[in-house]
């Protein structure tokens, strides 16, 4: 109901009503006589969807007598007779038949802002849920990367000391990747935006002030969240190994692109360092390149380590393409 008071509602529903009348008064030349009630149905609908159905019944009721006394045939009068019985009773159907559906939709309208409103409360539920998960997700991941941390403290093996502070920095870097990643709608990344977050985070974690990286990657470019997260490893992966074998000792770049080619998307990771050894081999080198290529198995996909065609490596991820 629009109007909260229902006096309000009975004047003005009586209102339409003398509209509805004025205008057949002025329109009784035009209207032939066997439409009495032709200009009070809009009164009696405009009453019930505005202001309910018991304004409605009364706009119903008040233009029926309206219609009776004055434009049933020997007006002016409330005489009763067969032939004024059935003009009548038709109104008084169809006027029900008016009501009633109104009435109907109007509940069915009222049941889905009701239902509308539980759903809001509910994804905002969710959300709040689900950030948290996220939150506490990431937390435990970065505590375990302390704990590792510690651990590496007390163990005097070389070699074991590395395996700890890889598996620290990979944990940190998950947990990191995961809280940035928080999107409970299930969107698709900026992958722009997140990919030169990721590697300078990656760049700075080394160390290293002379190395210059640039990213480029289309914005219509997307990946979906659950994708992003080994995405993102595979590419620190890449960045790392390069730092370390490519440009161990001096300056030099990193240009990262992704794009769309034949129905895939491909990441490149392009430097200008030393290159490939002869008699490479992927699966032979370094644990992180070995994750890297099962995180892209995982995916669906393929990464490779090949020669760049100026000098220097490019490490290839193809995945397949997000559905539209």
């Amino acid at each position: 109901m629009v109007l909260p008071h229902p006096l309000y509602a009975y004047l003005l529903s009586g209102l339409l009503c003398l509209v509805g009348l004025g205008i057949r008064l002025v329109t009784a030349d035009m209207v032939p006589s066997g439409f009495p009630f032709l200009t009070f149905f809009p009164a009696v609908i405009l009453s019930s969807f505005l202001f309910g159905v018991r304004p409605g019944i009364f706009a119903a009721i008040l233009g029926g007598l309206m219609s009776w006394y004055f434009f049933i045939p020997g007006g002016h009068s409330f005489s009763l007779n067969p032939a004024v019985a059935m003009v009548l009773l038709f109104y008084s159907g169809v006027v029900a038949v008016d009501i009633t559906l109104i009435h109907f939709m109007q509940n069915a309208n009222f049941n889905l802002a009701v239902e509308r409103e539980r759903n809001r409360v509910l994804a905002e539920n969710r959300e709040l849920l689900f950030h948290e998960l996220q939150h506490r997700i990431s937390n435990n991941l970065q505590v375990v990367a302390a704990m590792l941390s510690l651990q590496r403290r007390q163990v005097d093996h070389d070699a074991a000391r590395r395996a700890l502070d890889d598996a620290s920095a990979r944990l940190a870097l998950v947990g990191k990747i995961s809280r940035e990643l928080y999107d409970p709608s299930g969107g698709g990344r900026d992958m722009q935006a997140f990919l030169s977050t990721l590697v300078a985070d990656v760049i700075e974690a080394s160390g290293r002030r002379d190395i210059v990286v640039a990213v480029s990657v289309p914005g219509e470019v997307r990946v979906e969240t659950h994708v992003a997260v080994p995405l993102a490893l595979i590419v620190a992966e890449a960045v790392a190994n390069t730092i370390e074998h490519g440009l161990p000792d001096r300056a030099g770049q990193i240009l990262i692109s992704m794009e769309e080619e034949g129905g895939r998307q491909v990441l490149r990771v392009v430097d200008d360092g030393r290159g490939l050894q002869p008699g490479f081999r992927i699966d032979g080198q370094s644990l992180g390149l070995r994750i890297a290529s099962a995180l892209a198995t995982q995916l669906g996909g393929s990464f490779a380590l090949e020669a760049a065609p100026g000098g220097g490596a490019c490490a290839r991820l193809d995945l397949p393409a997000p559905p539209r």
